[in-house]
């Protein structure tokens, strides 16, 4: 019935509450997967109920013809939160990138003529970062820095450059006048929670000044919170120009937004860009209450940092019991953990851990991702850490 595209786990899930869910023959698991990076307030969140059954007595969907109290709140949220100043809302996180593309495009084409309209410049590369993840579109996966999600799908679309994460040297040999942009996440997910170091966020900052080049962050998987921060870049000694979010942002309701400042708030005019669904009143209704939550309530300030300190005090003591692991990594509750490959395969661990109630995500580079919810409990830590050790020693 479903197009063969996920090697889904032969598990059908049911319902849950907090962060539990269960199958359907009434098992029950803990959810440290969190729809990768969702589901930032657990199962059935009250919250999330109220907000959703509230919104739908009033308005579901109007188009973006017209504005909406909830959508004109959920920008004024964002931006006063942040560095930002505008914001496009969109239904994922791939299109919040596409938006980001266009947006980058255009400011290079701007910067390509004269006045009088001769060219002067072809300023449209894009310079991407090895082992990156933006997204599945054909634009995005044109910037993801893994050749096995690109090749399948070539052509892609040109002007772009790979540059290895990390490392100065080759990001000074590439970024030029011809450079409209730079993208990166400060904390790649998919390849397995590597963090762009000061001096990689130092040089990128001074070669976007020197060259007028957009800085993009990606901050789907790392942002809204996810650090400890509300904004991953909070963590780093720079501000982009671009940011897209998503995931956590709604809390499981599909929406993602690009936020811009300065040189690129303007780039785009009307007619450039479009979205039938994107920051309908419903979802952003939702993004709302969670971000109350999230801001308001001070769920990320104490919550996220001291349940993720707790969260990497608790597998670093898992680490010195068993020495296939290599490292912990990542930051609030964004947490990773590194096997050595040639004693534990990552999808062993999470095959095994699902087997006994546990959810767990892989990532690249043998890396097992450790996402609970914002608001678990620590006696939930507690539990899938002896869950998962309980697993470990099987290998």
């Amino acid at each position: 019935m479903l197009l063969n595209v996920y090697s889904r786990y032969n598990v059908i899930f049911d319902k849950g509450e907090g962060s539990y869910i269960f199958d359907t023959e009434g098992k029950k698991y803990l959810d440290f997967v969190s729809g990768i990076s969702v589901n930032c307030l657990g199962h059935a969140s009250p919250v999330i109920i109220n907000a959703l059954t509230e919104q739908s007595k009033k308005l579901i969907h109007i188009s973006n013809l017209y504005y909406s109290e909830p959508q004109l709140e959920l920008a004024k949220k964002l931006t006063e939160n942040s560095a930002m100043e505008k914001v496009f809302f969109t239904n994922s996180g791939t299109e919040a990138i596409e938006l980001a593309v266009k947006i980058a495009h255009k400011y290079g084409n701007n910067l390509s003529y004269d006045e009088n309209g001769n060219k002067i410049i072809d300023k449209t590369e894009i310079i991407y970062m090895k082992n990156s993840f933006h997204g599945r579109s054909t634009g995005a996966l044109a910037i993801t820095g893994q050749p096995k999600y690109q090749k399948p799908f070539e052509p892609l679309i040109s002007n772009v450059t790979q540059c290895n994460f990390n490392d100065v040297k080759d990001l000074k040999a590439k970024v030029s006048e011809k450079t409209a942009a730079i993208i990166l996440e400060p904390i790649q997910g998919e390849s397995g929670l590597e963090s762009a170091t000061p001096e990689f966020m130092q040089v990128i900052k001074e070669l976007s000044e020197k060259y007028n080049a957009l800085v993009i962050f990606d901050e789907i998987q790392c942002g809204m919170g996810k650090t400890g921060k509300l904004f991953a870049y909070e963590n780093f000694e720079i501000i982009p120009d671009i940011v897209t979010v998503a995931k956590s942002l709604g809390g499981g309701v599909p929406i993602g937004a690009t936020l811009t400042k300065g040189k690129a708030n303007d780039v785009l005019e009307p007619g450039d860009h479009g979205s039938t669904y994107g920051g309908n009143p419903l979802v952003c209704a939702v993004a709302n209450a969670v971000l109350h939550e999230l801001i308001d309530n001070k769920l990320v300030e104490k919550d996220v940092v001291e349940k993720g300190k707790y969260s990497l005090k608790k597998l670093e003591e898992l680490k010195g019991k068993y020495n296939f692991i290599e490292e912990i990594r990542g930051k609030g509750l964004l947490l990773g953990i590194k096997f050595d490959e040639t004693r534990v395969l990552g999808k062993d661990v999470v095959l095994k851990a699902l087997e006994n109630g546990l959810l767990l995500v892989g990532a690249g580079n043998n890396v097992v991702r450790f996402f609970p919810p914002f608001n678990v409990k620590t006696e939930e830590i507690d539990e899938a850490v002896s869950i998962l050790s309980k697993v470990l020693e099987t290998f």
